[in-house]
């Protein structure tokens, strides 16, 4: 059974939010509903089954061939910077991953410095 938009979003939120990304904005990305930073959308959710993250292209091959059952690319995508995601097929754990990886993708430089400063301060404090 598929979630819905909505949930799928909740979930995007959630997990951002336990990942203590900075700067993020609901907005929507080609008529999707997305979250950005700085203006830029790191993800976005295509429809109740699918998720679109922003990814460098030369990592797109290495998580395709890592885990195609939860990674994919239609021709739409080929040769652009971005991934589909079966939304029901990620963990909580890979999602916050690959919502690190893109939200670092596409964040601006000054704001990734700010990030990486707090979450090094978080690990020496344990």
């Amino acid at each position: 059974m598929s979630e819905s938009v909505e949930g799928i979003l909740a979930r995007l939120k959630r997990l951002a939010k336990e990942a203590n990304l900075p700067g993020i904005e609901e907005g929507t990305s080609y008529g999707s509903l997305a979250l950005k930073v700085g203006g830029k959308s790191f993800v976005a959710v295509k429809n109740d089954e699918t998720v679109v993250i922003s990814i460098p292209i030369d990592h797109k091959e290495h998580l395709l061939a890592m885990a195609p059952d939860i990674y994919f690319q239609t021709n739409h995508y080929v040769g652009w910077p971005h991934l589909p995601v079966r939304i029901a097929a990620i963990s909580d754990d890979e999602l916050k991953q690959r919502l690190i990886d893109a939200w670092t993708y596409r964040a601006p430089k000054k704001l990734i410095s700010a990030y990486r400063s707090q979450a090094f301060s978080r690990a020496s404090a344990r």
